[in-house]
């Protein structure tokens, strides 16, 4: 059989019939008698209860994963407010899944609770990888994804998102089965008989020299080369907002800002490239709120990303991972995809599914806007990203 995958998107005002129609329409095309496992993502408009109750009644309450969204698509398209599935049947791969709790207060005790049970090796299954969802609101994407690796193995693939919740930053979810989380992490580890491959890009390039935060706490950051941070980030883009016809020094509304913010992130230095972080809001002190921890000492340049550079990025990491993967026919991909490059992309963001679609042909897609992204190849410790593509292949 190999490996089969079928994705469906759909969206409705009732959850519990949405779940079942999105599940039952991916069956239909998954031309197998029953799936291995269902990747569910999930608008907050819906009661995840019942979404999830109604795929795991049209699965047979096959291994499900999954998260709240800010955005779904496949293969087809990219949509709001909507429930998106993915199938999976397979006997080239095999799925064991576990769940931790408490991940903003200790990401290694989270992993450790979500790997336990969890087979090591299998065999005849020589290559292991995971995929990780976490809480997107927990605040320590980086933590928790070199807690992955740390417990899970330094020679994993992982891949994986933060659970985002349409941008409300209320609350959001991690799926498994039928427990719905938050501050948790679920490890999904995949035992392959052919190894799956991941390739990771950002469309950000600096327009600032190098500076060092001089003052910072968890995801705050306060000061920058000495200076108030939000003092400085203006700084820097001021040439650029004025092109546009801004004034950096007039800006009030807190939602300009953060739309601006959003557009002119922060690039930390790795050594040839740049690990992007997004400054989600700006405080009366003048600091700068990120999506995750920045660590005092730190040396980053503010970057920007034209459209064109964003639509760029996702096709070059669908390169990476279908050169990593080899010449092996596709089952399908799973995509992590920011939603800050769906703000900044606006209504061209399925351009950068297509150009992934582009790489790797019309083979079934799974995928959600996600709070960051994780990927981590051995050797390369890339962690938690914001603004990011990652894009997961798996071969059939």
């Amino acid at each position: 059989m190999g490996t089969k995958f079928s994705t469906a998107i759909n969206k409705g005002t009732d959850s519990y019939t949405t779940g079942k129609a999105v599940a039952q329409e991916a069956l239909k095309k998954l031309g197998a008698a029953k799936a291995d496992l269902a990747v569910v993502y999930a608008s907050s408009k819906y009661d995840y209860n019942q979404v999830l109750k109604g795929v795991n009644e049209v699965t047979g309450n096959a291994l499900l994963i999954g998260s709240s969204s800010a955005g779904e698509f496949n293969e087809a398209r990219a949509d709001k407010e909507s429930v998106v599935c993915g199938l999976l049947a397979s006997d080239t791969h095999k799925f064991f899944a576990g769940m931790g709790t408490g991940l903003k207060a200790d990401p290694i005790a989270a992993v450790n609770m979500a790997k336990t049970g969890l087979p090591e090796t299998l065999n005849d299954y020589a290559h292991k990888s995971a995929i990780l969802h976490i809480d997107g609101l927990a605040g320590n994407g980086e933590e928790a994804s070199l807690a992955g690796l740390s417990e899970l193995g330094m020679d994993m693939i992982l891949s994986g998102g933060a659970a985002g919740d349409d941008l409300q930053f209320k609350e959001t979810k991690v799926f498994l089965n039928n427990k719905i989380l938050s501050d948790a992490v679920s490890v999904c580890m995949m035992f392959s008989k052919k190894p799956v491959a991941i390739g990771v890009k950002h469309g950000h390039s600096p327009i600032s020299g190098p500076m060092t935060i001089t003052k910072a706490q968890a995801n705050v950051v306060y000061e920058i080369n000495g200076k108030k941070a939000f003092d400085v980030w203006k700084d820097a883009v001021k040439e650029e907002l004025n092109k546009t016809g801004v004034d950096v020094n007039k800006l009030q509304d807190p939602t300009e800002i953060g739309s601006l913010l959003i557009k002119y992130e922060a690039g930390l230095e790795t050594g040839g490239d740049y690990k992007i972080r997004v400054p989600l809001s700006t405080s009366e002190d003048g600091a700068l709120n990120f999506a995750c921890t920045m660590v005092e000492g730190s040396v980053m340049r503010i970057c920007k990303s034209p459209q064109e550079d964003q639509i760029k990025s996702a096709r070059t990491a669908a390169e990476l991972a279908l050169k990593a993967v080899g010449n092996v026919k596709l089952a399908g991909a799973l995509v992590f995809d920011c939603v800050c490059r769906s703000l900044i992309l606006d209504n061209r963001f399925f351009e950068g599914i297509q150009a992934v679609k582009s790489v790797i042909g019309n083979i079934p897609i799974i995928g959600f806007e996600t709070y960051g992204e994780i990927g981590l190849i051995p050797g390369q410790l890339s962690g938690f990203h914001n603004t990011t593509t990652v894009v997961l292949l798996i071969p059939e």
